[in-house]
């Protein structure tokens, strides 16, 4: 009877004696000081500043500097996977039986919400006037012709591709053909549309050929100028950190083209090798609004495709263009997957 007693009194205090069934799960019930004599308040300290460690990445992300190893850039394109810290730290929160790490996670949780909440709904609002769909195809393709079906199946009146391969664009322009009468390739990028094409013009990215042109489309609701891009490609290595240096200049370039358009309705349509949250493309993003910010439901991520984590492939417009829509199509034989939106031309 004694050890009876002794046990409920150390059960009653939430010690280490507890026993399992009367603690309930994880002995959540318990809440007092452990073996150590550690109360609820002071367990888990570590875990707590990792959560405020990890709501200070989501909340001053921007401060995060480039000039060591571009590390802002890499942060910010990756940014919403930083909220599986939450999940994760959640569970030896619990362990600990930690009421300080618990509330810590509350502010990279409600910083997450705030940030990319509004992504995970879905905000399509209907039918649109026309479809586009940009896709960089990838030179090293390894299906081509299911690419072109992908393409054509799409139902896109607009479609831009990017990383046309030399020997590939014979493919291309033959399989798009009865599709989509008009087309322009110029360098390694193209467009195809079944509205004519009009007053094409490369735009230089100051990298010393031709990854990206302008040209205007006649729709049946108008005129719209169309660009379409192929920003260079970013490299993380060990020695130089995340080098985006000579995107960061073409990005400039393309946004200065953009600002400078005379036509009011614009598109942008490519593989812009960077986020909506990375600050670098900001001479481009700061002025254009993005179809899967606006349309999408979910975070649309494109690349790679075989486990997409980032949307680096994106549909852009301004000048009163109101996306609707916004999806990415089914995997083909690219590294990236296409990205469609549908829009009212207002």
């Amino acid at each position: 009877m004694a050890q009876a007693d002794s046990t409920e009194r150390t059960t009653a205090r939430g010690g280490a004696g507890t026993p399992v069934g009367r603690g309930g799960f994880l002995g959540l019930r318990h809440w007092g000081r452990d073996a150590r004599g550690s109360g609820p308040w002071r367990r888990g300290l570590l875990v707590a500043l990792l959560a405020v460690a990890t709501a200070a990445l989501l909340g001053f992300h921007a401060r995060v500097p480039n000039s060591v190893g571009n590390l802002g850039s890499l942060l910010e394109t990756f940014l919403p996977w930083v909220g599986l810290a939450v999940p994760v730290l959640l569970v030896p929160a619990l362990l600990r039986r930690s009421a300080t790490a618990l509330i810590a996670l509350l502010l990279p949780a409600l910083l997450w919400v705030n940030l990319f909440g509004g992504l995970v709904s879905d905000k399509s609002g209907g039918k649109g006037d026309w479809t586009v769909v940009s896709h960089n195809v990838a030179a090293g393709n390894t299906d081509v012709p299911g690419t072109i079906r992908g393409l054509v199946a799409s139902g896109a009146e607009i479609v831009a591709l990017q990383e046309l391969a030399g020997p590939q664009v014979g493919a291309y322009e033959t399989g798009l053909a009865g599709s989509y009468p008009h087309h322009t390739v110029e360098g390694t990028v193209g467009l195809w549309s079944k509205y004519p094409i009009a007053d094409v013009s490369p735009v230089d990215l100051k990298i010393g050929w031709t990854r990206a042109f302008r040209a205007e489309v006649s729709t049946p609701q108008g005129p719209v100028a169309v660009y379409v891009a192929h920003l260079p490609s970013v490299r993380l290595k060990a020695e130089g950190g995340f080098t985006v240096r000579q995107r960061d200049v073409s990005a400039q370039a393309l946004g200065d083209a953009i600002q400078a358009e005379p036509v009011k309705k614009v598109l942008l349509l490519g593989d812009l090798n960077g986020t909506m949250n990375d600050r670098s493309l900001a001479p481009v993003t700061s002025q254009m609004r993005s179809a899967q910010g606006a349309a999408g439901d979910g975070f649309g991520f494109s690349w790679p495709s075989a486990f997409p984590m980032a949307r680096i492939d994106q549909i852009m417009s301004k000048g009163g263009l109101r996306p609707v829509d916004s999806r990415t199509l089914p995997r083909d034989g690219s590294d990236h997957l296409a990205v469609a939106a549908a829009y009212r031309y207002n």
